[in-house]
Formats: C-alpha cells, structure tokens, sequence
C-alpha cells in the first residue's frame, strides 16, 4: 500500500515538472545575432530623435511591417522606407546599407549553438525580411538551425498566434517540449499563451544563464 502511494506521489510529481523541452526555438536579432537596426538607422535621418521615439516610430512603420509580413518584395519596399523617413539616399545605396544591418553573430552564440546541437534540435523563428534573411543566408547562419523560420515568408509576424501554430506545425511537436528564446515580452508572452517554454533574454549568456540553471546544459 505504501509503495502504490509512493509510486502515485512520484507519478504526481513528475506530471507537475516542466517536460524537458526537445526543440529549443531562437529569435535572432538581439538573442543570437547581432542585428543593428536602429543603431544604423539614426544617422541616416534628416531630423534628431531620441531613443523612444525612435524605437516606437521603428514599431510602428507601416511599410516595414508589411516587407516583415512577406506583402511587398525588397524592390517595392526600399523607395517606401526611405519616403517614410524622408532618407536622402539612392534605392541601391540604401538596399546595400539595410543588408549590413545583420553584422553576424553575437559573441558567444556561436559557441552556444555548437554545444546545444548535439542535445537538441535547434530551430529559430525571426521576425525579419526577404533582405536580412537573404544576408543571414550569406554568412551561412541559417545552416546552424534545423529549420529556420522567418516571418516574411510565413506571411504573420510575432507576436501574433498564428506564426506560434505554423512553426509548431512545421516542428511537429508539442508546444510544451519547445523552449523559445526571445527579447521581447510581448512575444514572449504570445508564446506561453499557447503553452511553449518562452523566456526573454537579452543575447547568448542570458540564454546559456536560463540553460543551465533548469540544468538543461
């Protein structure tokens, strides 16, 4: 009798610990790869703006939403951004420029991924475009991830559900064995609402902190 109860305990137990997850799911700028964003973009303008409001005119430029959402190709999109933020550059300057914004990895990501491959299957869901994505193909980053998603060619963009189910469709598992690793708390909370491991994080050693202290690493 003694030992059922135990056994049922122990059952108990381990229903109410998290699943070790099987997928660890990366965003990419700002957690693994060194993205430049707005950084390149303020010297290019014609006026001074200050961090917020910079990073909440970035947020909600309608035509950068759009190219990140896969509605307009790169060459639709260039001449609107720079009608946008009144940049005083040539399409094929500025396009070359908006490339160079993806620098490479962050350090220590690199290193990071090597460890986790042979553990778990690596995968990244990146809010980005066909420009960036195009550039993070280049430097050969893509090849590091099992399957690499971007939002530009799911047609939904983070934090909205529904690129959450395409990328768990495309992984073929459940959401609760998915760690996601984001910098962003809207979208990470949009991934804990449909029942992935999410965790903000600002780059590698935040991501290899959270690893080790749930002794997954």
């Amino acid at each position: 009798m003694q030992a059922a109860k135990a056994l049922d305990e122990s059952v108990l137990d381990n229903e109410d610990m998290t699943p070790r997850p099987s997928v660890l799911l990366f965003d990419l700028g700002g957690v693994l790869v060194d993205f430049s964003g707005v950084e390149d973009l303020r010297p290019l303008l014609p006026e001074v703006l200050d961090d917020e409001a910079l990073l909440a005119r970035w947020a909600a430029c309608p035509h950068s939403l759009a190219y990140g959402a896969g509605q307009l190709t790169t060459d639709e999109f260039v001449p609107l951004f720079l009608r946008d933020w009144r940049i005083a550059l040539e399409p094929a300057v500025f396009r070359t420029a908006w490339q160079g914004w993806v620098r490479g990895w962050l350090p220590g990501a690199a290193a990071l991924i090597q460890e986790l491959r042979p553990q778990y299957r690596l995968a990244a869901l990146s809010n980005s475009n066909a420009a960036h994505w195009e550039q993070l193909a280049r430097l050969g980053m893509l090849d590091a991830f099992d399957l690499a998603l971007g939002s530009h060619e799911l047609g939904v963009r983070k934090p909205d559900p529904d690129i959450y189910r395409q990328a768990l469709r495309r992984l073929a598992v459940p959401a609760a064995e998915v760690s996601f690793f984001d910098d962003s708390a809207a979208n990470v909370d949009a991934a804990r609402g449909l029942g992935l491991q999410a965790v903000q994080v600002d780059g590698p050693d935040a991501v290899r902190r959270h690893l080790e202290a749930a002794t997954l690493i």
